[in-house]
């Protein structure tokens, strides 16, 4: 049985139209606070930051830069809306946007889907590369649902050499976008047989809980951690078990590489951490650690099936072990975040986190 690869960002459409969210409060109970240092945005997602600067994008397409402490706020320019794009911030303060899939499901594309920008304060993004039109010539091999050349771009991450990653959640890749729109195909990632959780509706909604499934990872993240290397986050696809979703570590510079989950160790791109679930973004940030932003505790498709018009999410911050995997975790501001987005590191250790996806928002410092 097998599930749209796009289906979070049908996901997101039904929740606009639905529901009204309020933002998770910092006075919450659980461990850890919650500062706002944006607050009365809409559908904040995106998280980046550079020296002394916040940037941030929204679910009209925008995306805003702020400073002195969020008093001082620019807008650096709009991309294709309907849902904030992934964003973020290279060493020298260029800011790329990248939008995800639009429209329905076997429809031809909508204009500015699907596209890597770079923003240009007081000028039009610029438009660097299509990453749809690349992956209808760069098939998924391991594909579940006879549509090899589905895309849905969901996660960037901008390289010192100006080339930018970009994980596409449909396509089970990580691609690499230079200056010029070449691409190149850094790592696929295969599914893996997991199986179907309790607490869904009974067949022939879901097949019978403990049925196996072949799943797709659905790579909805990427990031740069402080040892140079390059780390992918899986969502998780059908039935999106608990637990289930990985975090993959891939030397840098490759090309063609296998994440595999049976053969994990192997290869340019080795598991660095599983046990997550429903992954979102990724973040790096000091001494290795690396910060994963959870969408839903209980996992992305138990929230769409409970019919709630939110869900209670995470962010996780882990740190390597000696041999270079991931170590001991630790939950943050545990309870307080309602569908998270997005999550960025300053150059000085601080953690921010958007929160929530959908409706009245801020972008918050983890203290």
């Amino acid at each position: 049985m097998g599930v749209t690869k796009a289906r979070l960002a049908a996901v997101s459409a039904a929740v606009l139209v639905g529901s009204v969210l309020v933002a998770a409060p910092s006075e919450a109970t659980g461990g850890g606070k919650l500062k706002p240092v944006v607050t009365g945005i809409d559908s904040p997602r995106g998280v980046s930051t550079f020296w002394s600067k916040i940037i941030y994008s929204t679910g009209d397409g925008s995306v805003w830069e702020a400073w002195s402490r969020g008093r001082k706020i620019r807008k650096l320019g709009t991309v294709p809306g309907g849902f904030a794009p992934a964003i973020d911030t290279n060493a020298w303060g260029t800011t790329y946007a990248l939008t995800g899939a639009g429209g329905e499901p076997g429809a031809p594309p909508t204009p500015g889907s699907s596209t890597l920008y770079k923003l240009r304060p007081g000028k039009a993004p610029l438009k660097i590369a299509d990453i749809g039109k690349y992956q209808v010539k760069d098939p998924d091999p391991y594909d579940q649902e006879s549509n090899p050349t589905e895309s849905n771009p969901f996660g960037v991450a901008a390289l010192r050499d100006g080339t930018v990653l970009v994980a596409d959640a449909a396509g089970n890749d990580l691609l690499r976008v230079w200056p010029n729109g070449h691409i190149k195909t850094v790592a696929r990632l295969k599914p893996r047989t997991i199986k179907v959780p309790a607490g869904y509706p009974p067949p022939p909604a879901f097949p019978p809980a403990g049925t196996p499934v072949v799943s797709e990872a659905v790579s909805t993240s990427v990031t740069v951690g402080s040892d140079g290397y390059w780390y992918v986050g899986e969502l998780r696809g059908f039935p999106a078990t608990p637990g289930t979703s990985q975090i993959w570590r891939i030397k840098p510079g490759s090309v063609g590489a296998t994440c595999d989950p049976y053969k994990p160790n192997k290869g340019n791109c080795q598991r660095w951490a599983d046990g997550y679930t429903s992954i979102v973004d990724l973040a790096g940030g000091p001494r290795g650690a690396i910060a994963a932003v959870q969408l839903a505790r209980d996992s992305w498709l138990r929230w769409e099936v409970s019919g709630q018009p939110s869900a209670v999410g995470s962010l996780i911050v882990q740190w390597p072990n000696k041999w270079h995997n991931g170590g001991p975790r630790k939950e943050v501001a545990r309870g307080k975040l309602q569908l998270p987005g997005g999550a960025a590191w300053s150059r000085w250790g601080d953690l921010y986190v958007s929160s929530p996806l959908f409706g009245p928002g801020a972008i918050y410092r983890v203290r």
